[in-house]
């Protein structure tokens, strides 16, 4: 492994973060991934050991039982566990869900959830955004919730809802007016906080096999009520609650993406190290030398931008351009790497021995979601370059 020393993580609280994941990642090897990925399992047990270290509860704040920590915190653990060999994804929703809850959640929302989740007694790893029809156009979604007395009945289905079966609590956006009755087309939609318990058959899953071992599920809600209380913030205003959660996700995204590409260069560059063809080992060539180290220039380029956009959200800022631009960078430069990767272990990187060919297809992950890579050009052309949209 690289020199483990960034200038950008100072602090002995974020020292010893990065320390303290990468021992609990050693008791979490190469085997214990590879049997999770070939059976498609949840990995409970590298879940708990996070939450039992404390490090799933690290943003919330100290007097509500959790670690009291910034993004930048949430950042370092999750690159530790993807340069260790690791998955975050299984993780890293209930950190950047705290974006919208901390931000804009009621102080009776806050007590009554944040100490439960921070102790481990609720998990909050859902975030219902995603529609079939809508996709990345997130004002378009269609899913309602109507107002009844103390309550809410929210009828739709969402898309892509990542560790539904293993969360207690679910971040869901809804419309409250519909899109055709608002001024504004962001105007309208709401954040609630769904207790999964309480909402019983009111929603039914159906799970979504894919390419990588990534539980999502489509949800479908029939008449599922929800107390009135566990609206977040107020009616018809959570499009921008929720860009809270969505600018924390792509830097939290990103630091995985860049902890990723550096396990690829690490494990690349032992191995190129090592293997000797023709008398001599493979990394004496510059054609293995140099995309190594272009790829590990761009993960380096990528995790600089990183940086600043969580010296943005942590000062208050939402910093959503410099968030964009870091995941998309990050997802590219890991993609990049795992290529290089791939190519230095020739016919040994298909092989499920050495674990590239399963880091290559979550690496591929990287470049869609959670947000498209063309999306996050067509946000950089318009709100940052000022060119006129094309949607």
């Amino acid at each position: 492994m690289l020199s483990l020393h960034d200038d950008d993580i100072r602090g002995d609280d974020l020292v010893a973060a990065q320390e303290g994941v990468y021992a609990l990642c050693r008791s979490f090897g190469a085997d214990y991934w590879k049997e999770k990925d070939a059976a498609r399992e949840y990995p409970q047990e590298f879940v708990a050991a996070l939450q039992e270290g404390g490090w799933l509860s690290i943003l919330i704040p100290a007097e509500f039982g959790g670690g009291g920590m910034g993004i930048k915190a949430g950042a370092v653990v999750l690159e530790a566990i993807t340069r260790s060999g690791g998955a975050a994804a299984p993780a890293h929703a209930q950190m950047y869900t705290m974006g919208t809850v901390l931000r804009h959640g009621s102080d009776e929302q806050k007590a009554r959830f944040l100490p439960e989740i921070a102790a481990g007694r609720l998990r909050l790893q859902a975030f219902g955004v995603t529609e079939a029809e809508s996709g990345s156009d997130t004002t378009r979604i269609r899913t309602r919730a109507v107002r009844d007395g103390d309550e809410y009945v929210i009828n739709g289905s969402k898309m892509f809802i990542s560790r539904f079966a293993h969360s207690d609590l679910m971040l869901l956006l809804a419309r409250t007016t519909p899109y055709e009755e608002v001024a504004k087309k962001t105007d309208g939609i709401s954040v609630f906080l769904i207790d999964l318990a309480e909402a019983g058959g009111s929603i039914t899953s159906r799970p979504i096999r894919t390419m990588v071992n990534h539980e999502t599920f489509a949800l479908f809600f029939d008449d599922l009520h929800v107390p009135a209380a566990n609206l977040i913030g107020e009616e018809g205003k959570g499009f921008r609650y929720i860009l809270s959660g969505l600018n924390a996700e792509r830097i939290l995204v990103s630091s995985e993406s860049v902890g990723g590409g550096l396990w690829f260069v690490d494990r690349a560059t032992e191995y190129a190290s090592n293997r000797v063809v023709f008398g001599r080992p493979i990394g004496t060539n510059q054609g293995v030398q140099f995309p190594l180290a272009k790829a590990y220039a761009n993960i380096m380029a990528a995790s600089h931008v990183r940086w600043r956009a969580v010296d943005l959200f942590e000062s208050g800022r939402e910093g959503g351009s410099e968030a964009t631009t870091a995941k998309m960078l990050s997802s590219l430069a890991q993609w990049e790497a795992a290529n290089a990767a791939m190519d230095t272990f020739g016919g040994y990187g298909m092989t499920e021995e050495y674990g590239i060919e399963r880091r290559f297809r979550e690496a591929r992950l990287g470049l869609v979601a959670p947000v498209n890579n063309n999306l996050a050009l067509s946000h950089l052309a318009t709100q940052v370059l000022g060119l006129p949209k094309s949607y």
